[in-house]
């Protein structure tokens, strides 16, 4: 069949493709449908990782650049919550990232936070060995408490 303007049962005309056109075109929607499921398929099967120390590692959004090391300065922005989703602290409330070095906190974020790039965002979660333990923390957080935390590391300096 040639391509053209053919008379529509509803009246007016429409545009038929020709055999041609409508192969191209087919072939066309095919190969984006199939990217765009691979893609996701390969985003989604993006597995966490679990560490030897208990650290459930899963990368967001990954950075670039070279990661930290333990005796670097980090800012992060990050969002800090209990296993039942009670949010306990966040930066992004506080309207600005915090800085401090990475081997002057929780065992978890130095280990997690290595495993980033500048402009990455992981979530880690934080069994109590690697946390605040048996102890808690200030009354907020309760003793062997499994924290979660989405971290967002915005830069580091050596």
């Amino acid at each position: 069949m040639a391509g053209g303007r053919r008379p529509s049962p509803h009246g007016g005309y429409h545009r038929v493709f020709s055999f041609p056109e409508h192969r191209i075109l087919k072939a066309l929607i095919t190969t984006l449908l199939a990217s765009t499921v691979l893609a996701g398929a390969a985003y989604a099967q993006a597995p966490a990782v679990t560490t030897s120390s208990g650290l459930v590692y899963e990368s967001l959004k990954e950075g670039s650049g070279e990661s930290p090391k333990a005796t670097d300065t980090v800012k992060v922005h990050y969002r800090g919550t209990l296993a039942d989703g009670k949010e306990f602290d966040s930066s992004y409330k506080r309207g600005e990232p915090t800085e401090f070095p990475l081997n002057r906190v929780i065992p978890c974020w130095t280990e997690g936070v290595q495993r980033m790039k500048p402009g990455g965002k992981a979530k880690l979660t934080c069994p109590p060995s690697i946390a605040y333990g048996a102890a808690g923390a200030g009354g907020v957080i309760p003793p062997n408490a499994t924290l979660q935390f989405e971290v967002e590391l915005v830069s580091v300096r050596r």
